[in-house]
């Protein structure tokens, strides 16, 4: 009984950190209608990450990928879903995955052009402003849960949090918020 209490204390206060930063986060989730969740009694990981090896280099930080790790897996013990025991089949497969896409919209007016100004009404020296493309960056962490055999797709659940450039504490609680809020949809 005192072993309980002591692993139970840390996934509590994982739990208790990481839904407190996750209420403004938006999610989006989709379900197998074919198969109910309910059969998962035990994961394996799918896989972990793997460095980038298209034109660019690989920016997965392995510690955000160990803290991904570790929140999935209290998030699933909560739910009842325990690690399959060594050398046992899984009854179903957890995959995840941290991304960033960058999304450019239009340019706006720029410069020097006709409009009210000096010298005069129709002078030049009219609107000023940014000349160039809008650029912004988002973030996406995802988890997808498969039945073991078969490989047939569960759940898939996807949240907007950008996890490039946080490291420690920051990352630890993002991480956690994040996952807390892709876990508020998983399927009963």
């Amino acid at each position: 009984m005192r072993v309980l209490r002591q692993s139970a204390g840390p996934l509590a206060l994982v739990l208790l950190v990481s839904t407190a930063g996750c209420a403004g986060l938006r999610v989006s989730s989709d379900v197998n209608p074919d198969v109910n969740v309910s059969v998962c009694t035990s994961y394996a990981w799918a896989g972990a990450f793997r460095a980038d090896t298209g034109s660019g280099p690989g920016v997965t930080n392995p510690l955000i990928e160990s803290r991904l790790r570790t929140a999935i897996a209290a998030n699933l013990q909560m739910k009842g879903v325990s690690p399959a025991p060594a050398g046992a089949e899984a009854a179903c497969l957890v995959g995840y995955g941290i991304g960033r896409r960058t999304i450019v919209e239009g340019g706006y007016p720029s410069g020097w052009g006709p409009g009210w100004g000096w010298p005069g009404p129709y002078g030049w020296g009219g609107p000023w402003g940014w000349d160039g493309p809008y650029v912004q960056h988002r973030g996406l962490v995802a988890i997808n849960l498969y039945q073991s055999h078969g490989r047939q797709p569960l759940w898939h659940a996807v949240v907007e949090l950008d996890l490039a450039d946080v490291t420690g504490r920051d990352a630890e609680e993002r991480v956690n918020a994040a996952v807390a809020a892709l876990f508020s949809k998983y399927p009963h």
